[in-house]
């Protein structure tokens, strides 16, 4: 049952609170209670709502329980479900909540790092499951969100921002729940480090010189051993702030790990840090839309691991244009240029993989849902009887494709 703040007793069992655990002074639910302090905390508190375990616990007052029965109610709040409730408006709200207090919280970290007694305590803990939160009940607004930060936040939320992104990438990855929270921890405290960097560098506009760089990549060690001094903190987050600048390719820092000697964690920091910081305004240059980071991403060889960084463009529903992928529907298409900054990624169908037949050209939707195919695979032209890719590929970016003469030329 759900009633308001204001109308909890003494001898109520509590199993959950309506609204963000920022606005309630309990760190978890599932509790009697007891005693005056708490039932004036609740009461106080600023949630919308308290929902109760009557076979637990008493029950609202008799008159209150009358009242509502004759189809009078003056208090009890009666929720809608909650599908129903959360709506866009409603989690836009929510993630802005998330945003404003992550950024606080994020702050107030790296303020102890830079006077030198980090303290990773359990609110952060706390924050990184809200994040997550949002992040299932509406995969991108959190994340979509987070991109609009202005040059003077980029430095705690683009923390915030990593956290929701490798929670996300987590779970594309069929992660179990629990080891998507760490990696979400790890997100969120990859950057620690930059905060025992000399502030002239940190925030300097200008390009940094050899010397200024050669002390900015001592930021990932440091941020070991600011998180090591710390003792309750995940390895991975160990792992992902001192290796998420290492690139596949061995040219990255400190260590010029290469490949698979970088863990999978690491490697999806990597991938999230960059995503963010190309698709934030910074302070020396104007973020770039999510299509031209990923395609600028996918064409930097040796940069990002090219197998996790396809499963990224999936979690984001983001590709670049002109790439070649099976649909869900198990036909072939083209990813098309995103025209609008802000329209739904699209595709144009035009072969069955099935029948490995030409079809007419259809452009879906690559946002999956109901109203929508999905991408579940990228494809080497060389596997498919196409003549001359080169020209099918101009022809079906340009709109000139015709499938009777892609049959034509396939049969001669």
């Amino acid at each position: 049952m759900h009633i308001a703040p204001a109308q909890a007793e003494i001898g109520m069992y509590v199993t959950a609170f309506e609204g963000s655990w920022f606005r309630h002074p309990f760190w978890r639910a599932g509790f009697l209670i007891r005693d005056e302090e708490t039932l004036g905390r609740i009461r106080s508190s600023d949630i919308r709502a308290v929902v109760i375990d009557t076979d637990r616990g008493i029950s609202p007052a008799a008159d209150v329980a009358t009242e509502r029965s004759s189809g009078k109610d003056p208090g009890v709040i009666d929720f809608p479900p909650p599908d129903r409730r959360a709506g866009i408006d409603l989690e836009v709200e929510r993630a802005r909540s998330i945003l404003r207090q992550g950024k606080a919280l994020v702050k107030g970290l790296f303020n102890d790092a830079r006077l030198g007694k980090l303290a990773v305590t359990g609110d952060i803990f706390l924050l990184v499951s809200e994040i997550a939160r949002s992040v299932e009940r509406s995969q991108l607004t959190l994340i979509n969100m987070a991109r609009l930060k202005s040059r003077d936040e980029y430095t705690y939320l683009h923390s915030v921002a990593v956290c929701a992104l490798m929670i996300n990438f987590a779970r594309h990855l069929q992660m179990p729940e629990a080891q998507a929270h760490e990696m979400g921890v790890a997100g969120l405290l990859h950057d620690v480090g930059k905060m025992a960097m000399p502030p002239e560098i940190l925030n300097k506009a200008d390009r940094l010189t050899p010397h200024e760089f050669a002390a900015m990549q001592r930021h990932p060690m440091a941020g070991k051993e600011l998180l090591t001094d710390c003792g309750d903190v995940p390895p991975v987050a160990l792992d992902v702030a001192l290796h998420h600048h290492e690139r596949v390719d061995g040219a990255g820092y400190p260590f010029g790990l290469k490949g698979a000697d970088i863990s999978v964690a690491a490697r999806m920091g990597a991938i999230c840090d960059i995503y963010d910081a190309l698709t934030s305004d910074r302070c020396y240059k104007d973020a770039w839309t999510p299509a031209e980071a990923i395609t600028r991403m996918a064409s930097w060889q040796g940069h990002c691991d090219p197998d996790l960084l396809f499963t990224f463009m999936q979690s984001l529903g983001i590709f670049p244009p002109g790439l070649l992928v099976r649909l869900r529907s198990n036909r072939l298409a083209i990813v098309l240029p995103n025209g609008r900054r802000a329209s739904r990624a699209t595709a144009r169908a035009f072969f069955d993989a099935r029948a490995r037949e030409f079809l007419a050209a259809e452009d879906v939707s690559i946002a999956g849902g109901l109203n929508g195919d999905q991408v579940v695979g990228r494809e080497e032209p060389a596997h498919w009887p196409f003549p001359d890719w080169v020209r099918l590929h101009a022809d079906l970016m340009g709109g000139r494709y015709n499938p009777h003469l892609q049959k034509q030329r396939h049969a001669g």
